[in-house]
C-alpha cells in the first residue's frame, strides 16, 4: 500500500478511535452522574453530542475510505475498512433512529426515563460501538504494515 495513503488512513483511523472512546465510553456515561443532570437533560445533551460525533465520524470514514482506496490496499485492510464503514452505517441507519424515537418520547414526558430499563436499541448501539472500536484498532494497526 502507498506509504502516504497508509499514513493518512492510519492517522485518521486513530483520531476516529479516540473520539469514539472519549465520547461513547467516557462522556456519555459520566454525564448522567453529574449533579443536577436529569434524564431529559442528559438525553438532550447526548443527542447533540452524538449527532456531532456521528457527523464527524462520517467525514472521517470518507477520508479513510478514500485514502485506503487510493493506496492500493491489501485485502485485509480493504476488509477492515469496509467493516468499520458498515458498522457506522448500521448505527446511523438502523439504531440511531430507534434511539431518537425513544428519546423523543422521554423528552415529551410520555415515558418515565428513570423507571424504564435501557432500551434494546441502546444496547445494540453499545454493542456496535464495542465492535467498531475493535475494528478501528485492528485497522489502525494493520495500516502501517500494509
Amino acid at each position: 500500500m502507498n506509504t502516504t495513503a497508509a499514513a493518512v488512513a492510519g492517522a485518521v483511523t486513530f483520531v476516529w478511535l479516540g473520539m469514539v472512546l472519549a465520547i461513547s465510553f467516557l462522556e456519555a456515561p459520566l454525564k448522567f452522574r453529574a449533579p443536577g443532570v436529569t434524564i431529559p437533560i442528559g438525553l438532550g445533551i447526548g443527542r447533540l453530542v452524538f449527532r456531532a460525533l456521528n457527523l464527524v465520524e462520517s467525514v472521517l470514514a470518507v477520508v479513510v475510505i478514500a485514502a485506503v482506496a487510493a493506496g492500493g490496499p491489501p485485502a485485509g485492510v480493504a476488509g477492515l475498512t469496509a467493516a468499520v464503514a458498515v458498522l457506522l452505517l448500521a448505527q446511523l441507519a438502523f439504531v440511531r433512529p430507534r434511539l431518537n424515537r425513544r428519546s423523543d418520547l422521554v423528552l415529551a414526558g410520555e415515558e418515565a426515563g428513570e423507571d424504564r430499563p435501557r432500551s434494546r436499541g441502546h444496547l445494540a448501539y453499545v454493542a456496535l460501538e464495542i465492535v467498531k472500536v475493535a475494528v478501528l484498532i485492528a485497522l489502525g494497526i494493520s495500516l502501517p504494515a500494509a
